[in-house]
């Protein structure tokens, strides 16, 4: 199902909020919004020898839950698949140890909260 074209801006702007502040974190950018049919990783980075799928999600509050709390098992089970479709794709990383972060950005009264969560779940 396809997003709203607002929502698709919203989410665009969100993805580079998060890749800009993971690059100031000392991170490298491999892929950003890796398809498959398995799914989609928003951001794919590495830091140092470790490779970094990372879910970006932003929401202004409405008392629906936090950004963050919105990827939820079923979303996590996807991310695991397109990742592992990924590593598959790409033999060079098969090694590498691998993460899944979450960043959350919660925008209200016109500024962003940035919340990011290393290894947020496990595969």
């Amino acid at each position: 199902m396809d997003r709203p074209p607002h929502s698709r801006a919203a989410g665009s702007l969100a993805e580079d909020a998060a890749l800009s502040f993971l690059l100031r974190q000392g991170l490298t950018l491999l892929e950003r919004n890796y398809h498959c049919r398995r799914g989609e990783i928003d951001l794919i980075m590495q830091e140092h020898h470790t490779l970094v799928f990372v879910e970006v999600r932003s929401r202004r509050p409405h008392g629906f839950g936090s950004a963050v709390e919105s990827v939820d098992h079923r979303k996590q089970q996807r991310l695991v698949a397109a990742s592992a479709h990924f590593l598959q794709a790409h033999p060079r990383h098969q090694c590498a140890p691998c993460r899944f972060d979450v960043i959350g950005i919660t925008t209200q009264a016109g500024a962003d909260n940035l919340q990011w969560i290393k290894n947020a779940f496990e595969a």
